[in-house]
C-alpha cells in the first residue's frame, strides 16, 4: 500500500502536462475598421478550461489587432481534423 502513494503521485506529475499539451479551443474573434470576423483555432498552453483559452487568447489574438469574442469550445488533439478546414487559415495561428 506504501508503494502506491509513489507511483500514484508520480503518474499525476506526469499527466498534467501531457494533458495540457494536448488542449485546444476554438473561438472567433474580430477587428473593427472595416469589420472583419474570424473563426480560428489554437493550442492552449495552461489549464485545459475556457476561461485559461481566454486568458492565453486576448493578449495573442492583439498582437494581430484582432479582439476574442468568444472561446466556442475546449478539446483535444481528437478535434482538431474536423475543424481545421473551418479555420482555415486561423488554424493553429494564434
Amino acid at each position: 500500500m506504501k508503494i502506491l502513494i509513489p507511483i500514484s503521485a508520480a503518474l499525476a506529475l506526469f499527466a498534467a502536462p501531457l494533458h495540457a499539451a494536448d488542449c485546444y479551443a476554438d473561438y472567433k474573434a474580430k477587428q473593427d475598421n472595416p469589420l472583419k470576423l474570424h473563426y480560428g483555432v489554437a493550442r492552449i498552453t495552461g489549464d485545459c478550461t475556457t476561461a485559461s483559452a481566454r486568458a492565453e487568447l486576448t493578449p495573442r489574438l492583439a498582437k494581430g489587432g484582432w479582439v476574442l469574442l468568444n472561446v466556442v469550445s475546449m478539446f483535444d488533439a481528437s478535434g482538431l481534423t474536423e475543424r481545421k478546414e473551418s479555420a482555415g487559415p486561423f488554424y493553429l495561428r494564434f
